[in-house]
């Protein structure tokens, strides 16, 4: 569902002549082709729709076909001879290719709720991180305390961790390029991404246990035939700054590579009393490199090599009401703050007579060093002493994955997937409380096994169902020692099933509805935050049911795309942290949870150089149940869950017109994109205290393109919005926060070749 991207396709053999990005010819073209034939694939490429672009179409034309079995979208349909009469192209919208199932097939032949942004669509955001990306997208919630690089907790139509107590305590699975990741590394970037995909609902079969409420599928673009590249730079207020280049290209006659980096960076909204300066200035890096060799017909071996450095990140947790600067520390506290994520994958794949295996050998580290502090108004606010109180975190993490499956070739009568997927994953957790000198060093092992399977099989050439199984075999150990005297040793066996089964109808060739019932597992484990013996019981696992109902319509014309669904999820025992005030020990607490409501996500192709998309979403969810011992006061049932708004929504209009020539610029074209968001009130805390106040956020882009250049201004939070990105009750009269960036403006320049 919506966002879906649009693009336009080119056939194989058209894209192996023509060009990746706008305004290129390649050697073999007619010498006679002027800028002014290229200005409707410029339009294309650019412009501000839910990631239209020609570009994207050939970009998965022109890479090497085999590379695309972990994902890459594919349009259907050939509008070369549409391109040169300008807007006739856009009168038809193309059909959408995702990898939801970890196999190539059609969005609206996805037997539950699809959200899928394009790689453009993620530029023209200016989403430069996966949380980015993500808050775009009607009825996902994602909450980072202000952006710090490792505290994340998403939500997907009301549904994820009520306190996330550990790293792995997670609803929501991640996975990139089929390799899974936690879901606190969202805040890597979004460098050269092909797609995201949002999978709404339990995606236990094929995702693993930590996927009750959702999953997030992310595909990276490939290496390409064609050589293609481009440079981009960015500057806007408070010294934002971007500078990113992406190179392709073949390397020998089998061998094609592929090298992106970026580096961005700023002074953070936020003021520090004492030296009225930024608190910070966060910084950002990340390259990655691929090679994809094409071994033979239909045999193929895709590696990816890649490397995040977040700096300087703070973690805000600001006395409210906010003030002109709203934190008073001593200055530089945050200067050793980092977060490494790395990432070494091999993908192999080898096409039978019907079938396809697929290997996938992964590698990844995480290293951080995070300050999370009350300053002098908090503590003063708290315990009446104007101090510090900083809690300092080190972490390692190594995760080595093996995942093996074999599957359906695209486009079969029957889809169908099976595999082994095998995980061993080895992490520290070590804090240190500065004006307490109490500490806790912690490791922690977790082995896991699963068995998965996934089919859909037609019935009819109108009816078809699907059933999926997976079984899992975790085994984790805990290892503790607090205050360098009191060592601590556990270890958890848990083994599962998730699945879901689901029915779909094509009602006709344009409309689908479809059923799903689904069964999802949050692991249980042990908690990171515990700081003596008795507190470190493993929290219990956590379990779901949810039921689906939706459709999926195109017009007959190809112009509109609708989509909607409605859909209710239990969970039983979802986690809470726990606060003992006679011991000072914290532990997890269950509470039973629902969730239910409806959305509708939509593009409309209206002509004339004009498209609408827009997402609805409306959630209720609520804790079932009475939790006493919560940290922050008992719970009642009735409450609504943390961060989730009733009503939230989006909508963007896009447009491109024509320009006369002006300053030289052959065939200008100006390219547009007005987008609106709007949060309804949500409650601040599991308690119900108090809510954070619903806001509205309105962005513009606006760009000049002229051959393979393009030149824009961007305006994000134009209605200057002081909304808030999380709140914390602490007592009465004492609540915390994190105030989002106010209105920024900025300018930023292109060039593809």
């Amino acid at each position: 569902m919506l966002p879906i991207f649009v693009f336009r396709n080119m056939s194989r053999e058209n894209a192996q002549k023509g060009r990746r990005h706008p305004g290129r010819l390649d050697a073999s073209s007619s010498g006679t082709a002027t800028a002014k034939h290229l200005v409707p694939f410029i339009l294309a490429a650019l412009l501000g729709l839910p990631g239209g672009g020609l570009a994207q179409a050939q970009a998965q034309d022109s890479g090497p076909p085999s590379a695309t079995a972990s994902g890459s979208a594919r349009p259907s349909g050939d509008t070369r001879a549409s391109h040169a009469g300008g807007h006739a192209a856009e009168a038809e919208l193309p059909t959408v290719t995702v990898t939801a199932r970890h196999g190539e097939e059609r969005a609206v032949d996805v037997p539950f709720g699809v959200s899928a942004i394009s790689g453009e669509e993620v530029e023209l955001r200016r989403a430069r991180t996966v949380e980015e990306a993500l808050t775009g997208t009607a009825g996902v919630v994602v909450n980072s305390y202000g952006g710090e690089p490792n505290s994340a907790n998403i939500l997907i139509r009301g549904n994820g961790s009520l306190n996330q107590v550990s790293v792995e305590d997670s609803s929501v699975g991640l996975m990139i390029d089929g390799v899974s990741f936690a879901v606190r590394d969202i805040n890597m970037g979004t460098l050269d991404v092909e797609r995201i995909e949002i999978l709404k609902g339990p995606q236990g079969t094929l995702f693993g246990g930590n996927s009750q409420a959702g999953a997030v599928n992310i595909v990276t673009r490939r290496p390409t035939r064609l050589f293609e590249g481009h440079v981009r730079a960015e500057y806007g207020k408070d010294r934002q700054h971007l500078e990113e280049v992406v190179v392709s290209g073949p390397l020998s006659e089998r061998l094609s590579g592929r090298f992106a980096l970026r580096g961005s960076g700023g002074e953070h909204w936020i003021d520090n009393a004492q030296d009225g300066k930024p608190i910070a200035k966060p910084t950002h890096l990340a390259l990655r490199g691929s090679l994809f060799w094409e071994i033979a017909s239909g045999t193929n071996l895709l590696f990816i090599a890649e490397r995040n450095k977040d700096k300087h990140s703070p973690a805000l947790a600001v006395l409210r009401p906010y003030t002109r600067a709203p934190m008073d520390f001593t200055p530089g506290l945050f200067d050793g703050d980092y977060k490494t994520v790395e990432r070494y994958s091999a993908e192999f794949n080898h096409d039978l007579s019907n079938s396809r295996i697929t290997s996938i050998t992964a590698y990844n580290t995480v290293d951080y060093v995070t300050a999370s502090l009350y300053d002098r108004r908090v503590m003063q606010a708290l315990y009446g002493m104007p101090i510090e109180n900083e809690n300092r975190t080190w972490s390692r993490r190594h995760v080595a994955s093996q995942d093996l499956r074999w599957s359906s070739l695209p486009g079969a009568r029957v889809f169908w997937v099976a595999g082994l997927n095998l995980s061993r994953s080895r992490r520290s957790f070590d804090t240190l409380t500065t004006a307490t000198g109490n500490s806790a060093n912690r490791d922690y092992e977790s082995d896991s096994r699963a068995l998965y399977g996934e089919v859909t099989y037609p019935f009819t050439p109108t009816l078809k169902l699907t059933g999926g199984l997976r079984h899992s075999w975790d085994r984790k150990r805990y290892d503790a020692l607090y205050s360098g005297a009191v060592d601590d040793r556990r270890k958890l066996d848990d083994n599962y099933t998730t699945g879901r089964v689901a029915l779909s109808c094509a009602l006709a060739p344009g409309l689908n509805l479809y059923g799903a019932l689904s069964h999802g597992h949050q692991s249980g484990g042990f908690g990171d935050f515990t700081t003596q013996v008795a507190d470190s019981t493993p929290y219990k696992a956590s379990d779901s049911n949810a039921l689906e109902v939706g459709f999926k319509m195109e017009s007959p014309d190809r112009r509109l795309s609708l989509n909607g669904a409605l859909f209710m999820t239990k969970v039983k025992d979802d986690h809470l942290l726990g606060y003992d005030y006679a011991t000072y020990a914290t532990n997890t607490i269950n509470a039973d949870t629902e969730s239910r409501g409806a959305e509708l996500e939509g593009v409309w192709r209206i002509g004339q150089g004009l498209e609408l998309q827009g997402g609805l979403s409306y959630v209720r969810a609520r804790i079932t149940n009475d939790v006493l011992g919560v940290s922050g006061g008992d719970v009642q049932s009735g409450n609504r869950k943390t961060d989730v708004p009733r009503w939230s929504g989006n909508v963007a209009l896009s447009h491109h017109v024509h320009l006369p020539e002006f300053m030289g610029l052959a065939a200008p074209a100006l390219d547009s994109r007005l987008s609106y968001r709007y949060v309804g009130k949500r409650p601040a805390d599991a308690q119900n205290h108090y809510t954070l106040d619903s806001y509205r956020k309105l962005d513009l882009r606006v760009g000049v393109v002229s051959g393979s250049t393009e030149i824009y201004l961007y305006g994000d939070n134009l209605l200057d919005e002081e909304y808030e990105h999380f709140g914390y009750w602490a007592m009465p009269n004492v609540t915390m926060g994190a105030p989002a960036r106010g209105r920024t403006f900025g300018v930023g320049m292109q060039v593809f070749f």
